[in-house]
């Protein structure tokens, strides 16, 4: 078992404008760990409903890398937001696999592979960033148009 003080977030200090960042161990015992540090910056910063929506794909994504990835070299996981306005965009980066990232269509009875199609449904916009072998960063918008979107 875990202690509380190896789970603590390691927060980042932010790369891009005010985006923040939260190093956890990369195994499930982190994901509400880096969840809670995660509602506890946006939850003045963005509506309720927004908040909540991120905070289910923020597990979810969380989730799937524990499940599906390995971790970064140091055994953790990283993830990242930033938030502009009524927008949320979020990341979160594992050490890859060699599975591909996409949403599953599970049995009616599984209980689970719904992750994705659950980040899809509130998303409106998702993608994954790297090859998969040596890192992967997966990534989803809420809440408007995302900083990802360009328009030619």
């Amino acid at each position: 078992m875990a202690s509380a003080e190896q789970l603590a977030p390691l927060l980042e200090a932010p790369q891009r404008g005010d985006a923040r960042a939260v190093r956890v161990p990369h195994r499930a015992a982190g994901v509400p760990v880096a969840r809670r540090a995660f509602l506890s910056d946006i939850a003045t910063r963005l509506e309720n409903g927004v908040a909540s929506e991120a905070a289910i794909v923020v597990s979810e994504l969380l989730g799937n890398a524990v499940r599906h990835a390995d971790a970064m070299d140091d055994g953790q996981m990283l993830l990242r937001w930033q938030v502009r306005g009524a927008v949320v965009d979020v990341e979160v980066t594992d050490g890859g696999s060699r599975t591909t990232v996409r949403p599953l269509r599970p049995a009616t009875m599984s209980t689970q592979g719904r992750g994705l199609r659950i980040v899809r449904s509130l998303a409106h916009e998702w993608g994954v960033v790297g090859d998969g072998v040596g890192g992967r960063t997966v990534w989803a918008a809420l809440g408007g148009p995302s900083r990802r979107r360009r328009r030619a």
